[in-house]
């Protein structure tokens, strides 16, 4: 018995030293021994003795904190020896390394304190690590925390030596990636040493509203309300010229038609609204028409056919008569043709619309109606203010990021976007074309009115057809088409117009519905080839 005894104890023994040797081995890691003087200029000199190494040893040291909503509080590495040190990783080549740490003081109260992570981010198992600090001053208080960088978990021991000027610390078994952060308060000014903060970006601190942001805004609105005021006199003294010069008109003189100031309905368009559009080339096509330069002609079709035109060119019609803007539509229009269809002008036409649009716009300035081209004073303020957007978007992008006044840069771009919009309204018209557009509205009461005088009935034909050009400006096609068509020649129905001619079947009765299709056909025409804004 007593053998057999003998004999289990030896197995129970064996088996505790197998299963201690794992244990062991966990345990097994390097020791860390680790000096900290705090200079008077508040930088933290550490020097760390290592032993127990296995393999390339590494530490991935700590170098941003969250300090506040507003900031993070940044630790700059130095002058490390016994190692490299890039990006944050220190690489050990030796058995000892130093280096100095700025940043790692705060001051607090009657204290300042040192908090620094003084084990931390090694790449292998710390047994066992021990920390001494010393200072400039006597030891205040101290404490020390262990495990993961926000554990609240007091480390094995901490202590500080009967003088009160060494701080002892000493923490086991740490694993990667966790943190023995030791803290030490010494008497305020015993150190220079200030925390080291950067701003932290968000929108809320970018684009902070204090005095000067504040300041600048209202300046800017006063500023935009001045602008709008100045834009509003611009177009006001327009307006009042226009009602200081409009009177009844009457635009028949000794039995002809005779338009306000001899303006034709493209002019009245682009004096209208400062912008040569598509209604206003449509207008002149129908003028053509009217005074004798082209006929149209309506082409037959069966019930789903899209409805179309032939424009024919009238041989005996005075081209050398037009004005530059109305001959480049002319020759765009035939391009050496004697008739066209209005499904098929495509190519040549569309092609030379650039040169029509920058001909109308010379015969206001030429006309006297405005100092300079309107297309290209829209343009010279909206390419500023597009700019100062950009400028803005540019600011307030390195505004909100390196500093708190974001809202300078959005300032700028608010200008510069009103500035774009209010581009729009930059073109001024002269006294001339003030006057001019004062009359035009005269004529525009005078058309719709529905007083059209004493018109002799042999005339009212050629008259009021010259009136409809001018409708389609005006947007009363349907109306006048309708006067056009119940009207007489020679005191008989007609079945066509001498400038439009309809299909078989077709008369007078039709031409309203023809006219309003055919102009909303044409722009549309027109607008596809996008040398024209369309309204």
């Amino acid at each position: 018995m007593t053998g057999i005894r003998l004999t289990m104890a030896a197995l129970a023994a064996t088996a505790l030293t197998l299963t201690a040797a794992p244990a062991m081995a966990a345990e097994a890691g390097i020791t860390d021994e680790v000096t900290m003087t705090l200079g008077k200029d508040g930088t933290l000199h550490v020097v760390e003795k290592i032993t127990g190494a296995s393999g390339g040893l590494k530490r991935t040291f700590i170098t941003r904190t969250r300090y506040d909503d507003d900031n993070d509080r940044l630790y700059q590495i130095s002058n490390v020896k016994g190692g490299t040190y890039a990006d944050g990783v220190l690489t050990v080549t030796g058995g000892t390394v130093e280096y100095d740490v700025k940043g790692a003081v705060t001051p607090s109260g009657n204290v300042e304190e040192l908090r620094w992570f003084a084990v931390n981010g090694w790449n292998q198992q710390v047994a066992k690590a021990t920390v001494k600090v010393s200072g400039p001053g006597q030891v205040q208080n101290l404490s020390c925390f262990a495990g993961e960088l926000t554990s609240a978990i007091g480390c094995t021991s901490a202590s500080m030596d009967h003088t009160a000027t060494q701080a002892d610390f000493e923490q086991e078994n740490i694993a990667p990636g966790d943190a023995l952060t030791v803290v030490v308060g010494y008497p305020k000014g015993s150190s220079t040493g200030t925390p080291i903060l950067e701003k932290r970006f968000s929108l809320a601190s970018a684009f902070t509203l204090d005095l000067v942001t504040g300041g600048t805004l209202a300046a800017l609105l006063v500023l935009l309300l001045g602008g709008f005021g100045l834009l509003y006199w611009t177009r006001g003294r327009d307006a009042r010229v226009v009602d200081h010069e409009k009177d009844s008109v009457n635009p028949v003189q000794n039995g002809h038609f005779a338009p306000p100031d001899g303006v034709r309905p493209g002019q009245i368009g682009t004096l209208v609204d400062e912008q040569a559009d598509v209604v206003d080339v449509t207008a002149t096509i129908v003028d053509l028409a009217v005074r004798g330069y082209l006929r149209i002609d309506e082409q037959p079709r069966q019930t789903y056919d899209a409805p179309d035109w032939m424009l024919v060119r009238l041989p005996s019609a005075p081209v050398n008569a037009l004005l530059p803007y109305e001959r480049a539509l002319y020759d765009a229009i035939f391009d050496g043709r004697d008739a066209v269809l209005l499904s098929q002008m495509s190519g040549s036409f569309t092609s030379h619309l650039g040169e029509v649009r920058d001909a109308l716009y010379a015969d206001v300035v030429e006309q006297g109606w405005f100092a300079r081209r309107p297309d290209t004073e829209r343009t010279k303020w909206t390419t500023i203010g597009v700019v100062l957007i950009g400028a803005g978007l540019l600011s307030t992008v390195a505004l909100a990021w390196f500093t708190t006044y974001g809202l300078l840069g959005l300032a700028l771009i608010i200008a510069g976007g009103a500035l774009a919009v209010g581009g729009q309204y930059m073109p001024a018209k002269t006294a001339k074309g003030s006057a001019a557009l004062a009359h035009t509205m005269g004529f525009r009461e005078y058309l719709f009115s529905g007083e059209l005088g004493d018109v002799p009935e042999q005339h009212r034909v050629e008259l009021f057809s010259r009136y409809l050009p001018y409708a389609v400006i005006f947007d009363g096609v349907e109306h006048w088409s309708r006067v056009v068509a119940s009207v007489t020649g020679n005191g008989h129905q007609s079945d066509n117009l001498y400038w439009y001619h309809g299909p078989a079947e077709w008369d007078l009765s039709k031409f309203a519905g023809s006219m309003r299709t055919f102009t909303t056909t044409t722009s549309g025409a027109i607008s596809a080839s996008r040398q024209f804004r369309t309204l």
